[in-house]
């Protein structure tokens, strides 16, 4: 088998979210989604929030493990026993960056095999950025969310008071 590993904060999980693990399972066996813990990261979510979220959005997907980490891409990798590392990008500002961290991370790990999956057309713009900045300006945000866990996310704003 096949697998791969998707990581990101996750702060909300969003359409862009959901697309490239979709993409993904359409080349690998399986998908470890990683919920990255950055303590020094200001999140409008907790991690456990983060992990009930991603892991709603992916309830139907058995081939979809979700679970945490803290530390770095590579050492996920090799606790998942996989040198395939799946990244989503936008445009190429995200390609630049992410092409940046993928030279960083194969000082480390030569065998490390990134993956681009480029966002759909109609979700170029789709970000958790653009969602938490949509929730702070009190502006619509519902078709940057999945359906599957819209509700949830509303949920837990309303219980945070934002």
């Amino acid at each position: 088998m096949k697998n791969c590993v998707f990581a990101g904060t996750f702060d909300p999980p969003t359409v862009g979210h959901k697309y490239v693990v979709e993409k993904a399972l359409k080349i690998f066996d399986g998908v470890t989604v990683a919920v990255m813990v950055n303590p020094e990261k200001k999140c409008l979510f907790n991690e456990e929030e983060r992990l009930s979220l991603v892991r709603k959005l992916f309830a139907d997907e058995a081939r979809v493990k979700v679970r945490s980490f803290s530390g770095a891409a590579v050492d996920l990798l090799l606790e998942e026993n996989t040198p395939f590392y799946v990244r989503g990008v936008r445009d190429a500002i995200d390609f630049d960056y992410e092409n940046r961290n993928r030279f960083a991370s194969e000082r480390l790990l030569k065998d490390m095999i990134t993956i681009y999956i480029p966002a759909s057309r109609q979700d170029l713009h789709v970000s958790s950025t653009l969602v938490r900045n949509s929730v702070k300006f009190k502006k619509d945000y519902a078709d940057l969310i999945p359906m599957e866990i819209i509700g949830d996310v509303n949920a837990l704003l309303e219980e945070k008071n934002v």
